[in-house]
């Protein structure tokens, strides 16, 4: 695959006219070729033939970057050095955004392009007009390969790439080879959001390796139950099951962007009741389109481009009540997609809800029944295609998937079912619902509706495996898997929380995003500055840069399990509480209410605060840290009689401390 607009050796770019290294990059350009973009364009392969024409070497102008949707300027392949250069035509100063961008290229051909993960890699922003200035040429504390970017202008890059090029020892680099090389990338949730807005596929932003089930298989089965059901003018509802982090909602968005336009009766909505999942992911692709037509001088309203947006992710309880007003009328979709399924509600959640918020004391649904029931109203066909996530339920009145089930059972029965197989798992808690399918003709059972592998984490993928058996009491499986993931996927333990802040800070790189999450239930962590009942911004968190006190980065506000479902960062501080106690070899749970701790008794509510960890403990990508305060022998809330045998649980695994 040509992931560059041009290529060539650096010896044929020299003796090639800029006009017609202009036509390539504009012949391959799928966007309007603005004129600014073609004055950069000459722009940089001016400064380009100044610098290269001592040397050897091959170019590449526009590579892609699929995790990103994005493209570098400039990649230069020069002995055993990768360059990545970003260039700034025009400006004056080195802007942390520019920083960052170039830290971020670089490390998506360092982690996910196979043949450059053991090549020196090198960042290089150059701000054209900036006043020259000392660099520095220093390898990042990781060790492997990578350079800390180096800041120049225009007419210092000649003497930069020679410093580096004396500071670099290897082999050359093998152009067919690398070039070749398989790319894998992850991308995170917002990353794949606003590629597959911006038109690019799923086959571009994800991995197609044979150790992951393909995106685009899952995608293709559901693709055809939509096709089926629309020739043959029936109703079907599709069950996709995955381990956390497989890429279930990156599904949902796949076929809700495919089917975008509102004249298609193949309009499809992908629908959320996670509000502060439809919160980032609105503000995410609303920020990156007026970032977009901003750069190409176009001027756009953020409520315009945010009332776009709003129609491709709506959150599932607005969808139910636009569906109330008129009880008859059928919504414009034809095909309804359900993130986080299983967290729909129960009748007596819903029921409640609706008496005490919409004055309608006479419904008695549950929310799966009157979801489907708003589908059926179609006189000729309809999909709902349902994403479910095992042990996800974090919240009273979350029916889980068997409502769905119930509900097809009981009130829709001639509705066409395909199923993922491991729907029958025990963690996706079907029970004796699933039972009530088998004896139906219009199941339909497909293996490409689970994805089995964790895409979340691209260093190591049996994560949501280690914290399965780690919450299972597993011991000697979660040893095992932890052996596996050694190496690939740092996980420490600790018990000083500033321990972790300094943790987090060292690993990351760029705008490699990092932060602290903690139970909602974890009540006695104020000691530590970690107020849960402060509310976090879940936009604010996620989204802004690092200069921003409310993000993430600032290592100040705390994310619950609330807010980070469905999310994910790079790195990860979970700071353990004394909610989950571990005592005589199994789980305690407790709520902390007033001035004491109460046990918590009721099944469910365990459930609850076990799935919360669950949810805790697998949302990092790259690495994470655990901290188990030591408690306070003075403070009975906080005795460290409650933590230790955490930390020792913890210890006794393998994890090693810091």
């Amino acid at each position: 695959m040509n992931r560059a607009y041009y290529s060539a050796t650096i010896r044929d770019f020299l003796d090639t006219s800029s006009e017609s290294i202009l036509g390539e990059l504009t012949k391959h350009n799928t966007f309007t070729l603005e004129h600014n973009q073609r004055d950069a364009w000459l722009e940089e392969i001016s400064i380009l033939r100044n610098t290269l024409c001592k040397l050897q070497g091959k170019i590449y102008f526009e590579f892609s970057i699929p995790r990103m949707g994005q493209r570098i300027d400039v990649v230069i392949l020069i002995g055993s050095v990768i360059f990545v250069l970003e260039f700034k035509v025009g400006e004056k100063v080195f802007t942390p955004y520019a920083l960052d961008q170039v830290w971020d290229y670089t490390l998506d051909l360092k982690n996910f392009h196979e043949a450059s993960h053991e090549e020196f890699i090198v960042p290089i922003l150059i701000a054209t007009k900036a006043p020259s200035n000392d660099y520095e040429i220093a390898l990042t504390p990781q060790n492997d390969k990578l350079l800390f970017p180096i800041k120049c202008n225009s007419l210092m890059l000649s003497d930069v790439i020679e410093s580096v090029l004396n500071f670099c020892d290897g082999k050359n680099i093998d152009h067919l080879k690398w070039e070749s090389g398989r790319y894998s990338p992850t991308p995170t949730i917002v990353e794949a959001a606003m590629a597959l807005y911006n038109g690019h596929s799923v086959e571009e932003i994800s991995r197609n390796d044979a150790s992951a089930i393909n995106l685009n298989k899952t995608t293709t089965a559901i693709s055809n139950a939509i096709r089926q059901s629309k020739e043959k003018s029936q109703k079907s509802i599709c069950f996709v099951t995955g381990v956390p982090g497989a890429g279930k909602t990156l599904i949902g968005l796949n076929i809700a962007t495919t089917h975008i336009d509102k004249t298609s009766d193949l309009y499809s909505v992908f629908l959320s009741g996670n509000g502060p999942l439809v919160a980032v992911l609105r503000e995410a692709l609303t920020r990156d389109k007026l970032r977009y037509d901003k750069e190409r001088g176009k001027k756009t309203k953020k409520g315009a481009v945010m009332a776009n947006v709003k129609m491709f992710i709506q959150n599932v309880h607005h969808f139910r009540d636009e569906c109330l007003l008129d009880q008859t009328k059928p919504p414009i979709e034809h095909v309804a997609l359900f993130d986080e399924a299983q967290r729909a509600w129960d009748s007596l959640q819903t029921s409640s809800f609706m008496r005490r918020k919409k004055n309608n004391a006479n419904f008695y649904q549950s929310e799966p029944e009157f979801l489907i029931s708003c589908l059926d109203r179609h006189t000729d066909w309809a999909v709902i295609v349902c994403l479910v996530g095992g042990g996800q339920e974090i919240n009273t009145g979350e029916a889980g998937i068997s409502e769905w089930i119930d509900s097809l059972v009981r009130t829709f029965p001639k509705w066409h079912v395909y199923i993922s197989p491991r729907l029958t798992d025990s963690e996706y808690s079907a029970g004796e619902s699933i039972n009530k399918l088998l004896s139906s003709t219009n199941v339909t059972y497909n293996d490409k509706l689970h994805l089995a592998v964790s895409m979340r984490s691209f260093r190591a993928e049996n994560v949501s495996l280690l914290v399965k058996q780690l919450l299972d009491l597993d011991i000697e499986g979660a040893r095992s898997t932890l052996e596996i993931i050694k190496g690939k996927f740092p996980i420490v333990i600790t018990r000083d929380l500033s321990n972790a802040r300094r943790w987090l800070k060292r690993q990351a790189r760029g705008a490699e995003r990092y932060g602290i999450v903690v139970s909602s239930q974890a009540e006695r962590l104020k000691p530590h500055a970690i107020d849960v009942r402060t509310p976090v911004d879940p936009i604010h968190w996620f989204l802004d840069s690092k200069d921003d006190v409310r993000s993430s980065y600032y290592l100040e506000d705390v994310a619950t399990e609330f807010q980070i479902q469905g999310l994910e960062l790079d790195w990860v501080c979970c700071t353990w509480d004394a909610d989950l106690r571990y005592v005589n070899n199994q789980w305690e749970y407790w709520s902390f209410r007033g001035s004491k701790w109460m046990h918590i008794r009721k099944k469910d509510r365990q459930n609850y605060l076990k799935n919360a960890y669950r949810v805790l403990l697998t949302r990092a990508r790259q690495g994470m840290i655990i901290v188990v305060p030591n408690g306070d022998e003075e403070d009975p809330t906080r005795s460290p009689g409650y933590y230790d045998p955490i930390f020792d649980y913890l210890t006794n695994i393998g994890f090693s401390i810091i």
